[in-house]
């Protein structure tokens, strides 16, 4: 599957909701792992851009998240890729875009940490 690299740098990103681990299967419970066996995490963004707005729902790597993301935390995303889907269930063929990062980084965190001298 390719996947594109999306450019954040005109945009203002702030979380939606905040992060929750990735099922797998709702009907187990079964919570999502990536290849190497780390938790995944969903994380839904508001994503703004002079033009629209939009929310998206983040796939990352749970030691990719920042801690407290609390709805309207200021964030940056790294690593950042859309990668197009398409599968078939019960005979209906369905699609569309997933977004996964590598980090969700609260820009607030950043900012209140003092400079070293």
């Amino acid at each position: 599957m390719r996947q594109i690299p999306v450019d954040t740098s005109a945009a203002t990103v702030m979380v939606a909701k905040a992060p929750q681990p990735k099922v797998k299967d709702r009907r187990t419970g079964e919570i999502a792992v990536d290849k190497d066996g780390v938790t995944l995490m969903t994380v839904e963004v508001m994503f703004s851009t002079p033009d629209e707005v939009e929310i998206l729902k983040l796939t990352v790597p749970q030691p990719g998240v920042s801690e407290d993301l609390a709805m309207g935390t200021p964030v940056a995303l790294t690593g950042l890729v859309a990668s197009a889907w398409e599968n078939e269930f019960n005979g209906q063929k369905r699609h569309g875009i997933a977004f996964r990062a590598v980090a969700v980084t609260s820009l607030v965190a950043a900012a209140s940490k003092p400079k070293a001298a």
